[in-house]
């Protein structure tokens, strides 16, 4: 009897004695949220205060407040919204290019036994290399001069400055940044796919599917959380892209590549219009975090019905 009674205490104290490591976790870790929130709350506050006001910068930084004249302007600016455009096409053909690619490389290098290490390492160089870097290889090797990529299409009667044409000059910075940030696909969706239980792989074999069916209706479903965290730090990274642009084509010629982060530079450090491109700055923000909550829903949705 006391044997039970003793059980019983201690399956009551338990409960009350995580509850207790919880608050010592909590206030141990409340100065460094505290401060995490300072940091990233004046920041934003001071960036909401510009977007309604025109900032002074001579003889020191002043605010002087102008109301909603900047929302209305950036709002009411076709070029802004070209941009928005042209942000948006950029960023569903590169995420469409750079999943659909890494997640064939990943399958191709699920499926070898021997060389996948020494593979593994030539496919991820690309993502260690600085976007900078990045950008400065593409425009040499696109330039009509000298450039290996611009003697090989003039060789098949393309002879035209690749950097130069509106439409090609984008299609090299997507493919510049596909080439870069595919490998971080493939690996994050390589590690999904090692985790996935072979004995639901070996059974759909002998049911007869075939290595297509298999990845189609076995694979992908199995890592699908994994390939939407992929795509969301992916799109993260798409939002801000500003490196590659700006070393190659600073958004040129005619526009064609300015997408919104070099629109944010060119008010802020171009032009000095903070306010205005505290406007900027907020919309992208806006932006992301609907990206991230939208992803976050759907993670959210398929951890529930799993």
């Amino acid at each position: 009897m006391s044997t039970t009674m003793e059980r019983s205490a201690t399956a009551q104290d338990a409960p009350r004695a995580r509850r207790e490591r919880l608050t010592i976790h909590e206030l141990m870790m409340a100065p460094a949220l505290i401060l995490l929130g300072v940091l990233s709350l004046i920041p934003l506050i001071t960036l909401i205060a510009m977007s309604f006001s025109r900032v002074r910068l001579l003889g020191g930084v002043r605010l002087e407040w102008v109301g909603l004249d900047n929302w209305t302007r950036a709002l009411t600016d076709a070029d802004l919204w070209q941009g928005w455009g042209l942000t948006l096409f950029f960023f569903v053909v590169t995420l469409t290019i750079e999943m659909v690619l890494g997640i064939a490389i990943a399958a191709v290098l699920s499926q070898l036994v021997r060389g996948r290490g020494p593979l593994l390492v030539v496919v991820l160089l690309p993502m260690f290399v600085a976007p900078a870097i990045v950008g400065l290889l593409g425009r040499y090797l696109t330039d009509p001069t000298f450039g290996l990529y611009a003697r090989a299409l003039q060789g098949i009667g393309i002879d035209q400055d690749i950097l130069g044409n509106p439409r090609s000059a984008l299609a090299a910075v997507i493919l510049m940044d596909v080439w870069e940030w595919t490998p971080l696909i493939a690996l994050i969706t390589l590690a999904g796919m090692t985790s996935v239980n072979p004995s639901i792989l070996e059974a759909a074999a002998l049911d007869g599917a075939g290595a297509w069916r298999r990845l189609w209706h076995v694979v992908l479903p199995s890592i699908m959380n994994v390939i939407i965290v992929a795509l969301l730090i992916r799109s993260m990274d798409v939002v801000r892209y500003f490196d590659i642009i700006s070393v190659t084509t600073n958004g040129g010629p005619a526009d064609a590549t300015k997408i919104m982060p070099l629109r944010l530079y060119e008010a802020s450090f171009r032009f000095f219009d903070l306010g205005y491109a505290a406007v900027i700055g907020l919309m992208m923000l806006a932006l992301t975090i609907v990206i991230a909550r939208l992803f976050i829903r759907v993670l959210s949705t398929k951890g529930q019905n799993a």
